[in-house]
Formats: structure tokens, C-alpha cells, sequence
């Protein structure tokens, strides 16, 4: 008998690697309730990130949370679709703006019995990986589904899944031809993140995560010099282009390639399935890397790696440098450092060329639950 409540609805306002981090919970909470859930965030890579995937049955979007709900007709149009369905198991993973989210869902005539918040039930445990604290949170349960399987009974994966499919692998095929970057193995480097496009010049300057232009400039020249046969991408958002389009003059050399503005997420997903290893600041993208198999360096500023280190369902290499309690930025780990930790990385043979020559269809798998990576 199909079920009388609707999918599991998960409430995350984070990040574009706060939201990979969820997919766990929303496989266990996909297995535990028999559907696969709705997921309420914002930010313009929800609908790309989840396009296709196993777990995710709709994407939700509020544009503004602090806004008056008369003033917001995304949070009335929310109210108004919860309205037409029958109230099924909400987890609110956000940490934030609780009280607004009880009242939109109650203004949705979402029982209270239906509901169960992380903040304050589920906090997060000093030292803990976000991924476990949703591990125990998916094992909570709303009062109206006592009989829901148990969460310890099920195979919880402890490593994100992200789904790329062949049109992705296709449009990525035809760009890197396009740019001569099809015939070497690829070695992508990721070194701004959003604090400092938010900030501007100035904020850079009290960014934690914030390497010198020089040591990125210098980094890729041994790259370039240790192996001959690979060739570099600078990835970044659109407004990341000049901080990609200076590293790479800085360089001078026409195996790196400065892509911050030719990188939707569809490509950048697609990108990290593709490419032989990544170097990256602790960010979304190096987050997104990992959950598709691609060995990799993170450089970590202020943040502990246990809280954040990225995990791979294929078992790959993740090498953590920086961060608490030794460290408190990332200008102070030096490039002969990260030199040495690219030398104990083992570049992956490329994945685009063999998934065309046979055949392989989308990448819908159930994911596996490998070994966690180590912080080095």
C-alpha cells in the first residue's frame, strides 16, 4: 500500500557545501519513510546540485526568511503547497531563524507531531563531523511516525552521493575539446571562496581561507614542472574570474586555464567526476570533489578539519592541511607543504573517456559506504 503522507520534507538554509554534506540524511531518511524527500533551502545551486538525484524528489526555495511573509510571495507559495498535501515528516536541519520556520510551518497546518529540530535537540558535538550529527538526527522521530523503521536497522551511507549524468558528461566533453584541455590529465585548483567575494578587497584581508596570489602562482609552477603531461583549471564562480584570470597570468602557461566564468554546476559536477585531482580552499567545491571520487588537498583556515573534512563514497584520498587547533589561517601553511602533500597523491586515471567508450549509462547507483579519509 503506497503511503498516506507526503515525502519527508528537509529544511536546510546552508551553503553549496552544507547542502552536499545533507545527502546522507536524505538517503537514511529516503530508506527509513519509503520516499524520496522534498528539500526546502535557498541559493541558486539547489535545483543544479540535486538535479536527478535518487534521494531528492522536489527542491523548495525561499528566497528571503527574514522578510515579512506578506512581503515574500516565495514563503506564501510554500505555505500554499504544503497546504495541498497531506502533512508527512519534516526534519529542520537549520540552526537558524527556527521560530520563523515553526510559524511558516504552522501557518501550513503542519502538525507539531509531524516535526523534529536539530537546533535544539541535535546539536552539534564538539568535534563531530557534520555528517554524523545528521546520521543521529535522521534516527530521531517525529511523534506521528513511531513505526517508521528504525535508522540503526538501515545502511546509512557516512559519505555524500552526487549524481552526474551523461548530458552533463557530454556538454563537458565538447568544452574541454573545445579548449584543447581533452587530450591531458586535469588537475583542478580552487582557491577563492564566498567570504571573500562577499567582503570585497577589504575583507580580504581578514580572511582566514585567503592564500597570497603568489603562493597559487607558485603551487601551479611545480605542478607544471613535477608533471609534464597534466594541464590545470582554475574553477571559481563568475565573479571569482579575476582572482582566476590573475593567478593564471601570473603563471604563464597554456596548460592552465582560468574557467571561473565558463563553470555552471552542471559542468563543475561533470569537472570533478572527470579530473585526475583537485587543490582547493575549504569550500563547496572541494566538498562536491570528494563526493564524486576525486583525490584531494584542502586547505583549512580557522575551521577544525574534523568538523568539515570532505568524505568520498569511492574510498579516494582527501588530504587535510591547516586548521585548528595548530593553525588559524591559511596563509600560514607554506607552499613547499602543500608541494609535499601533492607528492603522496595519486592522480586517478580520467572517468569521461571511459564512461563514452562503454556506454555507461547515468550515474543513478546506490552509493557505497567506504573507509572515511584520513586527515593528514
Amino acid at each position: 500500500m503506497p503511503p498516506t503522507f507526503a515525502a519527508p520534507l528537509v529544511i536546510r538554509f546552508g551553503a553549496f557545501g552544507d547542502m552536499v554534506l545533507l545527502t546522507p540524511l536524505l538517503r537514511l531518511l529516503h530508506r527509513r519513510y519509503g520516499q524520496a524527500c522534498r528539500v526546502l533551502g535557498s541559493g541558486g545551486w539547489l535545483d543544479p546540485l540535486y538535479a536527478g538525484h535518487p534521494d531528492v524528489r522536489a527542491t523548495l526555495k525561499l528566497s528571503s526568511r527574514k522578510r515579512p511573509y506578506w512581503l515574500d510571495a516565495t514563503q506564501r507559495h510554500l505555505v500554499a503547497l504544503l497546504r495541498t498535501q497531506p502533512p508527512g515528516p519534516v526534519y529542520v536541519c537549520d540552526d537558524y531563524s527556527i521560530d520563523k520556520i515553526r510559524w511558516l510551518l504552522r501557518r501550513a497546518r503542519v502538525p507539531d507531531a509531524h516535526c523534529v529540530f536539530a537546533n535544539p535537540d541535535c546539536m552539534l558535538r564538539a568535534g563531530e563531523h557534520w555528517i554524523d550529527r545528521w546520521h543521529r538526527f535522521g534516527a530521531m522521530t517525529p511523534a506521528t511516525f513511531a513505526d517508521a523503521p528504525a535508522a540503526d536497522a538501515l545502511d546509512a551511507p557516512d559519505a555524500p552521493c552526487l549524481v552526474v549524468n551523461h548530458a552533463d558528461r557530454t556538454d563537458l566533453q565538447a568544452w574541454l575539446r573545445a579548449r584543447t584541455f581533452d587530450d591531458a590529465p586535469l588537475v583542478l585548483v580552487q582557491p577563492g571562496n564566498k567570504r571573500t567575494l562577499k567582503r570585497g578587497r577589504a575583507g580580504q584581508l581578514g580572511d582566514d581561507k585567503q592564500w597570497p596570489l603568489e603562493n597559487w602562482a607558485n603551487l601551479i609552477d611545480a605542478l607544471l614542472a613535477r608533471r609534464p603531461d597534466i594541464k590545470v583549471v582554475l574553477c571559481g564562480a563568475p565573479p571569482e574570474a579575476a582572482l582566476l584570470h590573475a593567478i593564471a597570468d601570473a603563471v604563464h602557461s597554456d596548460r592552465v586555464l582560468a574557467a571561473g566564468d565558463e563553470l555552471p554546476l552542471r559542468r563543475l559536477l561533470a569537472l570533478c567526476e572527470h579530473a585526475g585531482a583537485m587543490i582547493s580552499i575549504d569550500t563547496g567545491p572541494a566538498q562536491a570533489a570528494a563526493a564524486l571520487g576525486c583525490p584531494l588537498i584542502v586547505l583549512y583556515g580557522a575551521q577544525p578539519p574534523t568538523l568539515w573534512l570532505p568524505r568520498s563514497p569511492t574510498g579516494s584520498a582527501v588530504i587535510a592541511l591547516g586548521g585548528l587547533p595548530e593553525r588559524n589561517r591559511v596563509d600560514q601553511i607554506g607552499v613547499d607543504e602543500v608541494i609535499a602533500a601533492w607528492q603522496r597523491l595519486s592522480l586517478r586515471s580520467s572517468l569521461i573517456a571511459a564512461s563514452f567508450e562503454s556506454g555507461v549509462k547515468e550515474n543513478d547507483s546506490k552509493p557505497s559506504t567506504p573507509p572515511r579519509p584520513s586527515v593528514a
